[in-house]
């Protein structure tokens, strides 16, 4: 996902990154792509970096002109959060159903990935995009076998 085009989001797409079959390098980039930041040009090994462009809002720009790792860090997940306007706060549990996860599978990261769905789903209402059945999915993962660390993918974003 390097263009400039958003990945189209499906309520498919969504469902699955609730239930972990997604990267969190994926759902970071959903995100980092509406908010205007790009990948930067870089030789360095490993997924480039994305920095913030002219698009980005500048309260996200200023706190961080590198995407921020909105899954594992703490501090941009509660940015993300307190951005969604309040009339938008329920729309994961509205547009998807979702009453959130049970004991046992609540854990820091799938509780970020939740609160990326429902940001997702808030900037689209934003927009007033509908949501479609279905769309593009990227390659899918088996949930993990320890949802508290991810994917071994994630551990090296």
């Amino acid at each position: 996902m390097t263009d400039s085009c958003p990945h189209p989001l499906s309520r498919q797409l969504l469902q699955l990154i609730l239930d972990d079959r997604t990267s969190d390098r994926f759902v970071c980039e959903l995100i980092w792509q509406r908010l205007g930041y790009a990948p930067a040009d870089g030789l360095e090994d490993g997924p480039a970096p994305w920095r913030a462009t002219a698009a980005t809002p500048s309260d996200w720009a200023l706190a961080y002109p590198l995407a921020p790792a909105l899954i594992a860090e703490r501090p941009p997940s509660v940015r993300l959060t307190r951005s969604i306007a309040a009339a938008h706060k329920q729309l994961l549990k509205q547009q998807l159903g979702f009453a959130g996860y049970r004991i046992g599978e609540l854990f820091p990261r799938r509780t970020r990935r939740a609160t990326a769905v429902n940001w997702l789903l808030a900037d689209l209402a934003q927009r007033s995009e509908p949501l479609p059945e279905s769309g593009p999915l990227p390659p899918l993962l088996d949930p993990p076998a320890d949802p508290a660390t991810g994917h071994p993918i994630d551990r090296s974003c």
